[in-house]
């Protein structure tokens, strides 16, 4: 159950990077013939192995329009470079999520190293008038609020007035920089002065959203594109996120993409169907009705004393792209493989949503040939990258120049379950 399944692969994804050996069992209840046998092999070996028959090394790549874009791709990014700017890396503790410059670098990644102290003085630059603009946008967008007054358990519109002004802060500093991604490490850094990044961060990841202009009022900064936002400074999601929104423009598709915690999950109807949570936003395309369908909730107070709005709602099905980009052996790797968002009834959607974080976006989220046990074996993070595609033939033909973009850049790539290499 929640958290413990997105604890313990934050720890697995640690210990890989460190080059630890380790074992780690898990169980609903502890009755369970896997479980019961697993713990009878680890007492009477001192290590445990689990199945990873589901991944196989990336095979020799014919040469298609697909494989042929992830490679231009890659070479463009190593040839102009891209800057990701990064607000406190580390304070929120997730070694896993740090990427050190000498693997970046060769990709023609480079980090701008930034403080939230700035983002915070940056936003006190902001006039009401500017950050007002931004919730009358959303609210002519379709997007609702459940407010109220009591500013240590509800969402107020002061809180919002921070969130906004922090949306334009950061789109600001970011044109500053030349940045090409950014992170927010809200949590542990900014979260007893002002309200929650979250909604920032939906919005970042998002094509259609509220403009921002420069300081000066004469450019609309990145108009008409996302500005690809990595939630938590996870430099896993960083990398991921910039080379899946170049990608998926170029191939004509929404480049929305976004991390989740992988929380828990279970059977339904035949299917183990995890629960996806990202902790506070997702990019409102991911949802049917867009920002008709995206409801802002407080944030919890005994993680966000200061409040915030949250973008709330259940992403709509479709056909999807995972991926995780992770350090193992002081290199570059990434897995991906493929899956489906499903639609679950509304009582059953409600239920997953109680038993974890209700004022959180949900994704109820099948894997294509990996089971929960295999997934749990060999994932090495609390966080799983998530981007919809047209349709099956469309996402199997993305993955496939996402494998061969990732190949290209010199990241060890494997195959996961279902996922092919399209041949033509």
């Amino acid at each position: 159950e929640w958290p413990g399944l997105v604890g313990l692969l934050n720890l697995n994804g640690g210990l890989t990077k460190m080059g630890r050996e380790y074992s780690t069992l898990w169980t609903v209840d502890g009755t369970d013939d896997f479980f019961r046998e697993g713990i009878a092999t680890w007492i009477a070996t001192g290590e445990l192995a689990h199945d990873e028959s589901h991944v196989r090394p990336l095979p020799h790549l014919p040469r298609t329009p697909e494989v042929e874009l992830g490679r231009a791709l890659a070479d463009q990014l190593m040839t102009d470079k891209a800057i990701i700017g990064i607000f406190d890396e580390g304070c929120m503790g997730m070694y896993n999520a740090i990427i050190d410059d000498e693997m970046l670098n060769p990709l023609g990644i480079y980090k701008e190293r930034l403080s939230q102290s700035a983002l915070w003085a940056e936003m006190q630059t902001v006039t009401d008038e500017e950050a007002d603009a931004i919730g009358a946008w959303l609210r002519e967008a379709g997007m609702t609020f459940r407010l109220g007054t009591d500013e240590a358990t509800e969402l107020t519109e002061s809180q919002l007035r921070s969130q906004y002004a922090m949306y334009i802060a950061a789109l600001r500093i970011s044109d500053d920089f030349g940045l090409d991604a950014v992170g927010i490490q809200y949590q542990q850094g900014l979260k007893d002065v002002t309200p929650a990044s979250d909604l920032v961060e939906g919005l970042l990841n998002n094509v259609q959203r509220p403009p921002v202009t420069s300081r000066d009022g004469s450019r609309v900064l990145w108009e008409g594109e996302a500005l690809p936002n990595f939630n938590e400074v996870d430099e896993g999601v960083a990398v991921d996120a910039l080379v899946t929104h170049r990608l998926w423009t170029a191939m004509g598709m929404d480049p929305a993409t976004t991390l989740h915690d992988v929380r828990w999950g279970e059977e339904f109807d035949g299917q183990y169907v995890w629960v996806y949570e990202i902790s506070g936003s997702v990019p409102p395309s991911h949802f049917a009705g867009g920002y008709a369908d995206a409801e802002g909730w407080r944030q919890g107070p005994e993680f966000f004393p200061a409040g915030g709005s949250t973008i709330n709602g259940v992403s709509k099905p479709g056909e999807i792209v995972w991926s995780r980009v992770y350090v193992q052996d002081d290199i570059l790797h990434v897995d991906i493989g493929r899956g489906s968002v499903v639609e679950l009834p509304e009582e059953e959607v409600r239920r997953r949503k109680e038993a974890t974080n209700p004022e959180w976006p949900i994704a109820s989220v099948v894997l294509h040939g990996v089971s929960r046990d295999q997934f749990m074996g060999r994932h090495k993070a609390n966080h799983a990258q998530l981007v919809y595609a047209d349709d099956a033939a469309a996402a199997d033909r993305a993955l496939s120049a996402k494998a061969a973009l990732f190949h290209r850049l010199g990241v060890t790539v494997h195959l996961c379950g279902d996922a092919v290499i399209v041949e033509d």
